[in-house]
This record gives C-alpha cells, structure tokens and sequence, in this order.
C-alpha cells in the first residue's frame, strides 16, 4: 500500500511541486543536502527570463523518481534532503545588492553546515554561493557550460553573468588550479576573450576537443583537475545543445546532448562535491517544458553523486 505520507510515493501530479518532490522545510536543524532556488536574472547580458527557473524546475522534478536506475544511487537513503524555499532578494533591481543578499542566504546555508544544490537563476548567483562556500578555503570547480563566464566589465558592470568566476578567483574564494570548464563554444567578439582561465590554470576543455577526446577521458580529466580536494559543480542548461535545451539565454548550437550530459555528472561520483547549481533555465523561451525538465533531470544527477559525497564525509 502507497504511503501517502512519502512525497516520492504520492502520484506526480499531486501536491505542491517541491526540487525533486523532497519535502519542504524551514527547520534545517535535520538536514544535510538543501535544495534552494534562486529566482534572480538581473545579471543576463542578451536573452532574460531565467528568474522564473526554479518554479518551472520544481514543477518539473515532479517527474523524478527515487533511484537513479543507472547508478544505482539512491540520495534519500544516503542523506536528508529536504527543499528549504527560495533565496529570493529585496532589491532585484540593484545587482550587486541582490548578490549580496543571495550571498547572506548562503552564509546561513553553510554556516548550518549544509550542502546546497540550487537551481537558478543566472550564472551570476553563482559567485555569492562561492563567496559562502569557499570563505574559509577556495573550492575547486567542475562546470558544465558553453562559456567560461571569466570576462571583465560589460555595459558597466563587473558582475554579470559572463563574469562570475573571475570575480571568484580575484575574490580567493574559487582555485583556478582546481577548476575544469567543459563544453565552451561558439563565435566569439574577441580572440583573447578567455584569456582569464587560460592564464590563471583553469584547464578548458572546449566542445570542439570533446569528440577527438572521448567523454570519459574527459570526465578522466575533470577528476584529476579537482583531485580530492572540496569541489563545487555548476551546471548551465547552455552546455547542452539547444535541440535539448532552447530555453535558455545565450543559446550556442554544437552542444552536448542530453546523455551526454548525464553521463559527464554520473563521472563525477566520488568526488568531494559540496555545493551545485544548475543555472540559466528560461521557460519563457521553451514552452515545451522540456529545457526545465531537463535543468531538473540534471539537477537529479547532481543530487545523486553530492549525496554519494555526504555519506563518504559522515563516515570518515
């Protein structure tokens, strides 16, 4: 008989749609893994919308079940998980205002010893949840992206979302010398316009070198770039061809696909992963639902191999 008190267990279409049909909480005391969304796009260069990522994910991880049938991971038998609401901000209009209250959420989160796995949002709410995760020692960095996101000043402003992770290194809180970026593509405005990542040791492996490479000489390489060492993985919902994925800001054609994807997440099992997002979801550009069903499949993935990483530090 159908525990009508488990989430997992209810039908989908049931209830209100919480990240991965986990239960919703404001009590954090019991958790380890917190799910949070990140309603912010206020740092989008071209193409808004992904402000309204985390409701479409949350509706759309009603779809994920409880084991990941090709791991064979189960995250709530590893972990406690529970959904912790949104790290919504006051002064939406003001950038650097809104990352700094992002990032006052985010202190909470780990000063309560909780890893959190987000869904944007932006790729510029990356930096304040870096700014909390790595305060007392930088973490190292697998992300999935079509774009380093190291550039400098666009329009004014430093802390858009093409610029967070060089604003994470400047800041001490990101180690370029741990930190692989994955899937980078598409035309460029100027030759040198990743030349942050390159001259800081940021190893990039671009698109066009993955099918020379082969995908799990890739993941051998993102392994052996983080090492053992705390690490953050960020996931933009741009990384993936936008045959899969056209929900999305900055789209670039030539991408990962949606295997391809899940494959380069399950790689990363046994990795010391303590924090991830998946960013840049905008339903506005995807009426299909499938972008957010995807940005919540990934989420799904992340979740596994994080709680695989939860129970490693719980017993050690």
């Amino acid at each position: 008989m159908t525990d009508k008190t488990d989430t997992l267990s209810q039908p989908r279409y049931v209830g209100i749609p919480t990240l991965m049909r986990a239960p919703f909480t404001e009590n954090w005391s019991e958790l380890e893994i917190a799910l949070i969304g990140v309603p912010f796009d206020g740092g989008v260069t071209n193409r808004p919308g992904a402000r309204h990522g985390p409701r479409e994910i949350r509706n759309q991880s009603s779809m994920m079940r409880r084991i990941n049938q090709a791991t064979g991971v189960c995250p709530t038998e590893l972990a406690r998980i529970a959904d912790i609401g949104d790290a919504w901000v006051e002064k939406p209009f003001r950038l650097e205002d809104a990352h700094a209250e992002i990032g006052a959420f985010y202190d909470r989160v780990a000063a309560a010893g909780l890893v959190p796995l987000s869904a944007g949002g932006d790729h510029s709410v990356t930096l304040p949840i870096l700014r909390a995760l790595g305060r007392e020692r930088p973490v190292g960095m697998v992300q999935i992206d079509a774009h380093c996101d190291t550039g400098d000043d666009y329009l004014g402003s430093r802390f858009h979302h093409g610029a967070p992770f060089r604003r994470a290194v400047e800041e001490g809180v990101l180690d370029p010398a741990r930190t692989v970026q994955i899937g980078i593509r598409g035309a460029i405005t100027e030759r040198d316009v990743w030349a942050f990542s390159h001259q800081n040791g940021m190893r990039v492996i671009y698109m066009h070198d993955i099918p020379c490479m082969g995908l799990e000489a890739v993941i051998a390489e993102a392994r052996r770039v983080v090492g053992d060492g705390p690490t953050y993985v960020s996931f933009d919902i741009d990384a993936v061809d936008p045959a899969f994925a056209p929900g999305t800001g900055t789209p670039e054609f030539g991408g990962l696909t949606a295997f391809e994807a899940q494959r380069l997440i399950r790689g990363l099992s046994g990795v010391d992963v303590v924090g991830g997002d998946v960013v840049e979801v905008s339903p506005p550009f995807d009426p299909s639902g499938n972008t957010a069903l995807l940005g919540a499949t990934l989420m799904f993935e992340i979740l596994c191999v994080m709680a695989e990483a939860a129970a490693k530090r719980q017993g050690e």
